[in-house]
């Protein structure tokens, strides 16, 4: 049997920020974006923010009304990727099978291993999780079973700093009265329909006839009564720290409504801005472009189209994510929120078949100047240089969406 270890590190975002700033660290802090510019999100909040019902992926200013005193600070995406590369460091000297599941999370299967001969699996889960809080200042989740799915609900169970073993003599008592919707990959309307036909625990869940849930979910039923049983038998797959971030969005709530088409490109424009230089500084391209759009009643909707050769340029990015939009979007009421994210990264090497009627050239020449007007506004800052365009609007045109808006390296919110 497979020895596996879910380690999360808690609160992850907000605790990196106290740690820059320790004047904060007793007070109710979140990550987010901007509420007077009227955008932004909680990305992640400590527990004193928790405690007054503070939840990720709310708006901020719902975060407010919640907690009056809640302390915000901008996102600083530099400092959670070197502390996610340096516990991985941490969890390589004991292993090498280490897979990320976003920044702050990772699987790792420690079996067979001197140090679990050694020590015993919860033993070493205890000494990596002292490691981490000794040389990084952060505390982080352990869950340990012998598959992903039950090490996941593991690191979940207790937080923070704290170790959960769920293996054969335990797992009916702790895993079984658990809500459906905490096992991994069931979202809010698979949770909705399992709910609908009764079935709220993962105990209900496991003993579900197999191929009652097949006819209802397809092959996704077998998968979720294997999942509920503990029978997951999916490999912990090595990966570079890189390969954790899955996609890169930019979204956020406008200074003012957005009213026709024009006022749409220019914010997609500004946001696509932001998303190519986050990817290419990680040495990433996207395959897929996805764009969000958020009307005044805070209805909308999410497209995304593959893309035939992986791009991280500025101005391809914001030409597909407007297409999009245009085909998919009926004027009515005005828009208060744009997002644009490049999906299904892969790294700015990997080789690309080009077609016939592909222009190499003209890829290249607007690659080439993306990587120039980087190097400026690394050294004289983001609004050094800028398109013209964003120059014909006074209102939408003053936004920094690289430094001032919610910039996602991770394809979920799942920082704590």
């Amino acid at each position: 049997m497979r020895s596996v270890l879910h380690i999360d590190m808690n609160a992850c975002y907000a605790s990196i920020e106290c740690l820059y700033d320790p004047s904060i660290r007793n007070l109710p802090v979140a990550v987010g974006g901007d509420v007077e510019a009227r955008h932004g999100i909680i990305l992640a909040k400590n527990q004193i923010a928790k405690r007054f019902g503070v939840k990720t992926g709310e708006a901020l200013w719902q975060a407010k009304q919640k907690c009056p005193k809640l302390h915000i600070v901008p996102p600083h995406f530099d400092r959670y990727l070197r502390f996610s590369r340096m516990a991985r460091e941490i969890y390589a000297d004991h292993t090498d099978l280490v897979e990320p599941f976003g920044l702050d999370e990772v699987w790792c299967d420690v079996t067979g291993t001197q140090k679990l001969r050694e020590r015993g699996m919860e033993a070493l889960a205890n000494e990596i999780r002292e490691r981490v809080k000794f040389e990084l200042g952060i505390t982080v989740s352990v869950g340990a079973s012998w598959n992903k799915i039950f090490a996941k609900l593991g690191s979940d169970y207790k937080k923070p700093d704290a170790i959960t073993r769920i293996e054969a003599d335990n797992y009916k008592e702790i895993v079984y009265p658990l809500p459906v919707q905490d096992l991994l990959y069931v979202g809010h309307a698979t949770q909705r329909k399992l709910n609908s036909y009764g079935i709220r625990t993962i105990g209900q869940l496991a003993q579900t006839n197999p191929e009652v849930l097949h006819g209802w979910f397809g092959k996704g039923g077998y998968s979720l009564s294997a999942f509920a049983r503990g029978l997951d038998a999916s490999p912990v797959a090595k990966q570079d720290h890189v390969a954790a971030v899955k996609s890169v969005g930019n979204s956020g709530t406008t200074p003012r409504d957005l009213v026709n088409n024009e006022d749409v490109w220019l914010m997609l424009l500004v946001m696509s801005e932001s998303v190519a230089m986050r990817m290419r500084e990680l040495a990433m391209k996207c395959t897929v472009v996805e764009v969000s759009v958020r009307d005044c009643d805070l209805n909308g909707f999410v497209r995304q189209r593959k893309i035939e050769t992986p791009t991280s340029s500025s101005l391809e990015i914001a030409q597909i994510a407007f297409e999009l939009f245009k085909s998919n979007y009926r004027w009515g009421k005005p828009l208060r929120g744009v997002g644009v994210r490049g999906a299904s990264l892969v790294p700015a090497d990997t080789p690309v078949q080009l077609g016939f009627f592909s222009n190499a050239e003209k890829r290249e020449k607007l690659e080439r100047l993306d990587k120039a007007v980087d190097v400026v506004r690394e050294r004289y800052g983001y609004t050094s240089v800028q398109r013209a365009r964003i120059y014909t609007d006074r209102g939408l045109g003053t936004i920094n969406p690289k430094d001032d808006h919610t910039v996602h390296p991770v394809g979920f919110f799942n920082a704590g």
